[in-house]
């Protein structure tokens, strides 16, 4: 997996309030149902030491918008901020956003989205 990191200055404002910030983008090979979409909220949650107040938040455009954009828009609220998941099902393809008020384990979170997407080519990007 290729880490990047951009040459963008960020002004740190609000420094007394802690964020963690991650992104995992790639190219999955396998089917991705809403259902897994649920799975794998739980079960990054369980892994990363995250706590859900809520379901996930799910949408699917159905047949809105251009063909190659289908797939899935997700998001789960968490006591300490949230994930997002985005997933283009024609191209293969996924963005995870990690927004957290409380520190995770960045490695952990790659390596299982990695493994739960069954993707092989992979970014990353923490700020």
């Amino acid at each position: 997996m290729d880490s990047i990191q951009q040459n963008v200055v960020v002004r740190k404002l609000a420094p007394e309030v802690f964020r963690q910030r991650f992104v995992i983008e790639g190219y999955f090979d396998r089917e991705i149902r809403r259902d897994d979409i649920e799975v794998f909220f739980r079960e990054v949650c369980k892994e990363l030491g995250l706590r859900a107040y809520g379901d996930p938040i799910i949408f699917t455009p159905g047949t809105m918008g251009k063909e190659e954009n289908q797939g899935f828009d997700a998001f789960i609220p968490l006591i300490d901020s949230g994930i997002s998941l985005y997933v283009w099902s024609k191209a293969k393809f996924f963005s995870a956003v990690f927004f957290t008020c409380k520190g995770f384990d960045e490695a952990k979170a790659s390596a299982f989205t990695k493994k739960f997407m069954n993707a092989g080519d992979c970014e990353t990007f923490a700020f």
